[in-house]
């Protein structure tokens, strides 16, 4: 139970880190693997700024809450479907960030421009914009992503993965920041793309837990200073 609540305490300070940087705003939900049946995941009807452990659930990849507050997200399929088709994911985030959104919107591909964005390329892009709210769409999605740690979704949004919380939500900076910098380089002209071999050089060096951690704690030292020390 004590380590139940540690991850629900670290899963609602991972969405108000996540709001706090303008991924998720009044929509947007995040989840923790329990079993190969059970997740918890934010209720629906939260708001996301002033989350607490009090409002993560625990439901089973149908839908059914097992125990919480209130109903989880309508697309809690997105979820369960990854989880069904990814054995190695323990974690994910959905979102409508802006950055990257504005590139499937007009067709512009992800590419590597900044070196924590490497870690994410390719990223390949669901090519529909409908909510992921019901199992066909969730399997649609699994399969876009396949074997990768993020995908985009045409004019809708992201969703980033991970073996933790910590990796889900560091993937999901990592991506908008990468989409940020690409765009406001498109204004003034073409952006400098990483070759494959400092992709992988970077992939070599960045993919690692302590620098993962240390981002983490970032963003976890500007919550309250009352959340923060839990």
């Amino acid at each position: 139970m004590k380590n139940d609540e540690a991850q629900k305490t670290q899963l609602a300070d991972c969405i108000r880190m996540l709001e706090q940087s303008n991924i998720i705003d009044y929509n947007g939900h995040a989840s923790i693997r329990l079993s190969d049946e059970h997740m918890f995941i934010n209720i629906g009807s939260c708001e996301r700024s002033r989350l607490t452990s009090a409002d993560i659930c625990t439901i089973d990849f149908e839908g059914n809450v097992i125990n919480g507050n209130g109903a989880p997200p309508l697309e809690f399929h997105l979820h369960a479907g990854i989880y069904k088709a990814r054995t190695d994911i323990r974690a994910i985030v959905h979102a409508h960030p802006k950055w990257s959104t504005f590139l499937t919107m007009v067709g512009e591909n992800y590419q590597p421009v900044y070196a924590q964005g490497t870690l994410l390329y390719p990223v390949p892009v669901l090519d529909s914009p409908n909510s992921i709210n019901n199992p066909e769409m969730a399997k649609l999605l699994a399969e876009t992503l396949g074997d990768r740690p993020a995908a985009m979704m045409k004019s809708h949004g992201a969703v980033t993965c991970g073996i933790n919380i910590v990796e889900a939500f560091v993937l999901a900076n990592y991506l908008e920041e990468n989409a940020y910098r690409q765009y406001r380089a498109l204004q003034i002209g073409k952006p400098y793309i990483f070759s494959e071999e400092e992709i992988l050089a970077c992939k070599k060096k960045l993919w690692a837990k302590n620098l993962f951690n240390r981002t983490w704690n970032h963003f976890h030292s500007k919550l309250s200073p009352d959340r923060a020390k839990k």
